[in-house]
């Protein structure tokens, strides 16, 4: 099957070369969600490029969210309800769609449909993390689809319940930077403090403080990854102020149950909870306890997560678990060590994260893979030789040369398989055996990608690339 389908993708005129570039986009009256203000500045950008792959792939990739995954309308109160695919997984991630989202929050004041379709997305979100703030991906309503026989506490309205840090904290992010961009206080209601409450509580057991806390997991799978030790537990860990993680933003589970770039997260997750809590909902001991946390746990970081390493000085460790135990690693999901300034968490130029960004891109990193095609970073969540774009595209973002900057680009435009879309891996020595088609997150990552460069004042640098 795999022979059959290689063949017809060399065959295809879409994908042998291109040279026409036709649009991959749905037709007009099969797109999901239409935003004016998104067409617009597709217009404008494709304007301002020479490249024709380059001016294709982004007219394809920025849009996908929008054309492909955005199901909205009303809640039972009349507020607006988005409920947003992954891509070809119909269901909605915590985190995969506050990712999706994301780069359409610039253009929120200039397109009051897509607001709405904003507002809708941050308010779902919080309704689902009431239901469940342990759970990482929902079904649209009570259906029963998805890892019904996990063991676990699961529900009709839960797709899957692997208990990852970064689900919560990419809905608090999204709906920050919301507030930030539009103002808009309506969706700091009662359900948000309902769902704040939760994830907190969430963050205080799972600091295991007293106890083990409520979560466990296990799944029959011949997947190591799949499942967590101890009878659903996970491997022991020291309390030290950290914050356990079951699962990795990949869906694999950790070895180490510290999952240090997630703490980093949760670290200024919980800042941006406060100041909402306190500025809008006037909750000020609320917001105080949140602060708290933050401060413990960042604490905690810079006692237990840096390693100083024999070749490349102090980094910071993947995973530990407080009792001097790490994981020297990074991988391509986000958040990662090489994520780290992206999210706001440290500054690019933290001498650590510095060195640690020399490590993760490097053969010191176990999954970091350098072939004919490319190189870059995956994770065992596919397995060995498979890079993931996403780590590319955080290259990118984290950089300062321009050199560098361009070699990402570069990158991403040789190893879409003349498909004009970004997929979720690829091999390091042949782009065409790659791992998913349709996969939102990163094809709307690489428009925000190339928004950014051009808004960093360096569209020359993209109209430089010849390929």
């Amino acid at each position: 099957m795999k022979r059959i389908l290689l063949l017809f993708l060399l065959l295809s005129p879409l994908y042998a070369g291109a040279q026409d570039f036709v649009s991959r986009r749905p037709a007009v009256a099969d797109r999901l969600f239409v935003s004016e203000a998104v067409e617009a500045k597709i217009a404008e950008v494709t304007s301002q490029l020479t490249n024709p792959k380059l001016r294709w792939m982004f007219e394809n990739c920025f849009p996908n969210t929008l054309d492909t995954t955005v199901h909205f309308g009303k809640d039972e109160n009349g507020n607006p309800r988005t409920f947003v695919y992954t891509g070809d997984i119909h269901a909605m991630w915590l985190r995969d769609s506050g990712a999706q989202v994301w780069p359409y929050l610039r253009l929120a004041g200039q397109d009051e449909h897509l607001r709405e379709m904003l507002e809708g997305t941050v308010r779902c979100q919080l309704s689902l993390l009431c239901i469940d703030p342990y759970a990482n991906a929902f079904n649209d309503g009570p259906a029963g689809t998805g890892w019904m026989t996990d063991n676990t506490r699961m529900d009709p309205n839960l797709h899957e319940r692997k208990w990852e840090i970064d689900s919560p904290c990419y809905v608090i992010r999204l709906a920050y930077e919301y507030w930030k961009v539009t103002g808009d206080e309506s969706v700091f209601d009662a359900t948000w403090l309902e769902a704040m409450r939760k994830v907190y509580t969430t963050f205080r057991e799972q600091q295991r403080k007293d106890g083990h806390g409520p979560y466990t997991f296990t799944r029959v799978t011949d997947r190591q990854l799949d499942t967590k030790a101890c009878n659903g537990l996970g491997r022991p860990v020291k309390p030290v102020g950290l914050i356990a993680s079951s699962f990795r933003p990949s869906d694999d589970a950790t070895t180490f149950e510290f999952l240090v770039p997630s703490n980093f997260f949760a670290v200024s997750s919980l800042r941006k909870a406060a100041e909402i809590l306190e500025t809008v909902n006037g909750r000020k001991q609320f917001a105080s306890d949140c602060r708290a946390l933050a401060d413990e746990v960042a604490g905690a970081l810079r006692k237990y997560a840096v390693y100083k390493h024999p070749k490349y000085g102090k980094i910071y460790a993947y995973e530990v678990d407080g009792f001097g135990n790490r994981f020297l690693m990074d991988d391509a999901n986000v958040p990662s060590l090489l994520a780290l300034p992206y999210l706001g968490d440290v500054p690019a130029k933290d001498r650590i994260y510095k060195n640690t960004r020399r490590f993760v891109w490097s053969g010191d990193n176990p999954y970091f893979f350098r072939g004919s095609a490319a190189e870059g970073i995956g994770g065992p969540h596919i397995g060995y030789d498979m890079i993931w774009p996403m780590s590319i595209l955080m290259k990118a973002f984290t950089s300062t040369d321009d050199e560098e900057i361009r070699w990402c680009v570069e990158t991403l435009m040789k190893t879409d398989a003349n498909t004009g879309f970004i997929h979720e891996s690829f091999h390091k020595d042949n782009p065409y055996n790659f791992t998913r088609e349709w996969f939102a997150w990163q094809n709307t990552l690489f428009g925000e990608l190339i928004l950014k460069i051009i808004g960093d004042g360096k569209l020359e640098l993209l109209n430089s690339i010849e390929l």
